[in-house]
């Protein structure tokens, strides 16, 4: 019988080590591990820093849809491209409580608020503070994207009880030119460090199936391991291909080299929660199975994501129940119960997560 290695076939007893200082050839040598060796070594890491039957269940609602500035390729918020997107003004606070209350109603723990700017005004302020406000104190995890955000901004935001910040860094250093030409990396990373430095938990990850090579998933992977502390969420982007914008017309991504995205990111971020984002509406049941294995423990939830399709609440359930899965911090409900429960029409309300 040939010889396995003992770090590959054996349970981990003791946590991994959190690091900070990955060598871009380390996790290069994670991708091209064997898939079944990849699996076992991302889930045996998994559950010694989470419950591996559990899923984090978030809800994501666009407060500002369309009419943002930038380039990115992939985005059909973009006033680059027409994409016979509908454009909406900045919500107002009682409509997105309303929704958050909603989303509670339906199992969500946490709310997550989406506006397509490249970065929110002063005058938007007080509205998205009061959003933050209504939403902390129905008892449910807050989170935004509005784009890049001053030291100030995010104190404020900080100070309303925000809980997450989202914005992602979308892809390799290397291939980022390539994808978004308004505004640079280091945008982005100084924002991820306005936000860390205000004590908001960091939302950062990125998106795959845009062209880029394995060197550039290595490459995001790398950036986001080697933060001064993890990000607390990372969200994993599959490309939604939208008509009307540049990448439309790009192949399909392969359903393993997204599942060993998943496998490694959970191994090199072993406490962080790794989270299933655009793109969910492709995987069917089987591989949603294997990335829960892999290691992703959130997801979003509802009927559809920013301005992308994505499964619906009642099948996420059905699928937790066939993998004996229970959404994380939320008492079980019954499918009777949910289906009573869901809003009669959830408009396009909601868009892509990997638009910041």
């Amino acid at each position: 019988m040939p010889h396995s290695s003992p770090s590959v076939t054996s349970m981990p007893s003791a946590q991994p080590e959190l690091r900070n200082d990955w060598a871009r050839s380390e996790i290069a040598t994670l991708f091209a591990m064997p898939f079944n060796d990849l699996m076992f070594k991302a889930h045996s890491i998994h559950r010694l820093n989470f419950n591996q039957n559990e899923v984090q269940v978030s809800t994501l609602l666009s407060i500002k849809t369309g009419a943002c500035p930038e380039d990115c390729k992939y985005c059909p918020q973009s006033t680059r491209y027409d994409t016979g997107l509908e454009v909406e003004q900045l919500m107002e606070v009682e409509k997105v409580l309303a929704d958050a209350r909603a989303a509670k109603e339906t199992g969500s723990t946490r709310f997550c608020m989406g506006a397509a700017w490249r970065s929110p005004k002063d005058r938007d302020m007080p509205a998205v503070i009061a959003m933050v406000k209504g939403v902390k104190e129905m008892g449910l995890e807050t989170c935004m994207t509005l784009g890049m955000l001053k030291p100030d901004q995010a104190s404020a935001l900080s100070q309303a009880g925000l809980d997450y910040y989202n914005h992602n860094l979308d892809t390799s250093p290397e291939y980022y030119g390539d994808i978004i030409t308004t505004r640079t990396y280091q945008d982005r990373l100084d924002t991820l460090h306005h936000v860390r430095e205000a004590g908001i938990n960091v939302c950062s990850g990125g998106i795959v199936g845009m062209g880029e090579t394995i060197d550039d998933r290595v490459g995001l992977l790398l950036e986001l391991a080697n933060m001064p502390e993890h990000p607390q969420s990372v969200p994993i982007n599959r490309l939604v291909r939208v008509e009307g914008t540049p990448m439309a017309d790009e192949a399909d991504f392969d359903n393993f080299d997204f599942i060993r995205t998943i496998a490694v990111a959970r191994i090199l971020m072993p406490k962080s929660y790794v989270r299933l984002s655009a793109g969910r509406e492709t995987m069917n049941e089987e591989m949603h199975a294997l990335v829960y294995f892999a290691g992703a423990n959130s997801i979003f939830y509802g009927e559809k994501l920013l301005t992308t399709p994505n499964p619906e609440a009642n099948k996420d359930l059905d699928l937790f129940r066939r993998l004996g899965i229970s959404p994380e911090g939320v008492e079980p409900v019954s499918e009777a119960d949910l289906a009573a429960s869901l809003p009669a029409s959830r408009t396009a309300l909601f868009y892509n997560a990997a638009s910041h």
